[in-house]
């Protein structure tokens, strides 16, 4: 037996209730995607979630063809029948004028949206995944990392469990973690948030409203802080989406990259925003289903790297929010099955250090897929910063619809990776001699 034999021996628990081939901590749309795909290809997960669904999460509850087609390959029921309300694209306001595009069609994605709330999403993936064979633990609060002395390795977590907080312990060789922007795990294991890289935040909240029934996501792209003696373009964006269910979800997306980031109360500037809107669309405070409510956006791999010591980021955990649109659960579900599909080639190795061989890919294939593609959204972050940037975009973008097409594929990243059209080629190309950092 080799040295790296046994070392890997010596880490690798008996099966047991508390023990498996992975574990997953979080059961959002990375968590529950992870482990489906690894629970379908064969492994025993553990995906344990902090609280009890169905739990809310703060989201725009509207879905590109991207997410779309993640939950297709995860078997989920997308019909209207299920509750899933479809979209047809987006449709863009701002500089005097309105645009409504459609989603492209493309080989590689289909050409609708979803909308559903968070609550009812994020536990339909979290039971997509328990009928693929993963074992799921509800109200299970992770803590600290068990780490082995003499590797540095993750091997388990330390938990509470239950309403009564019983402490407990899991043990797996490979541990995910996919619990979101604070990500806690990744923290007790060293890997800190990087300052280089945008963040941003998202408000939003319900009202009833006859709007509730629209077919396309729509987006606001001058956002006006109104309230003061000179009105204020403010580094952000607006959006309503329509839930079908008979409210919309109304909400603002807001970058740091401007001195208005910390300085501005944003949900404030939401209901001044609201305020604004036509009185017929029901945006009134007494309309308001619930309250007010905020989240980070990580974006553009601002937690690295993505896998070490046996630890691999997924999601938000892992910074993967797509730093041009501020959409975040395509990207969580895409990364949980390449985490997947990498954590089955490496478990079928033979050696400690052919496992490792193998995992070590899975930074690497998130840098070739989303990496020079972030790299671009990392400087439109930067130059949107500047609302005087901003709003002649908008004034003389709006007014070429060829232009806003393009626009669309590219902040949506939605593109043909082979046998596309010109402007999918010009996109790929420009993605790929971006710096993959």
């Amino acid at each position: 037996m080799t040295e790296s034999a046994s070392v890997t021996d010596s880490v690798t628990p008996a099966r047991s209730e508390h023990s498996a081939d992975v574990i997953v901590v979080g059961a959002g749309p990375a968590g529950s995607a992870t482990a489906y795909h690894l629970a379908k290809s064969g492994l025993d997960v553990l995906l344990l979630e902090k609280t009890a669904f169905p739990r809310e999460k703060v989201c725009g509850d509207g879905l590109t063809p991207r997410a779309t087609k993640q939950l297709v390959a995860m078997g989920i029921d997308i019909s209207e029948e299920a509750g899933w309300l479809r979209n047809k694209g987006l449709r863009i306001i701002g500089g005097g004028s309105r645009l409504q595009l459609d989603w492209p069609e493309l080989a590689s994605y289909p050409d609708y949206g979803l909308v559903r709330k968070r609550d009812d999403f994020d536990e339909q993936l979290a039971r997509q995944a328990q009928k693929a064979g993963a074992r799921l633990y509800e109200r299970c609060n992770v803590g600290a990392p068990i780490v082995h002395e003499l590797t540095g390795h993750i091997t388990g977590v330390h938990a509470k469990l239950g309403e009564e907080k019983t402490p407990v312990t899991f043990h797996a060789p490979l541990v995910v973690a996919a619990d979101g922007n604070s990500t806690r795990l990744s923290l007790a294991m060293g890997l800190h948030r990087r300052e280089d890289r945008p963040m941003g935040v998202a408000v939003r909240t319900y009202f009833t409203s006859p709007r509730h029934d629209d077919d396309y996501l729509e987006s606001w792209l001058e956002l006006w802080d109104r309230r003061g003696a000179e009105d204020r373009l403010l580094p952000g964006y607006g959006w309503i989406f329509g839930m079908g269910d008979g409210t919309s979800n109304v909400g603002l997306g807001i970058l740091n990259s401007s001195s208005a980031f910390k300085e501005l109360d944003w949900r404030e500037i939401l209901k001044a925003w609201c305020a604004s809107m036509p009185a017929d669309w029901g945006y009134t405070p007494e309309n308001m289903t619930g309250p007010i409510r905020g989240a980070a956006l990580p974006m553009a791999f601002n937690r690295q790297p993505h896998y070490t010591k046996g630890l691999l980021l997924v999601g938000d955990a892992g910074g993967l929010v797509n730093p041009f649109n501020g959409e975040g659960i395509a990207y969580a579900m895409e990364s949980g099955a390449i985490a997947a599909e990498v954590i089955v080639q490496a478990h079928a190795r033979a050696t400690y250090a052919q496992r490792e061989l193998a995992l070590q890919r899975y930074p690497k294939i998130l840098k070739d897929t989303y990496g020079g593609y972030y790299s671009l959204g990392r400087a439109f972050v930067k130059l949107i910063g500047n609302p005087k940037v901003m709003k002649i975009a908008t004034q003389r973008g709006l007014t070429h619809p060829l232009l806003m097409r393009f626009t669309l594929k590219m902040l949506a990243n939605l593109t043909d990776p082979t046998g596309g059209d010109a402007m999918d080629r010009i996109i790929n190309g420009l993605s790929k001699v971006a710096p993959k950092a």
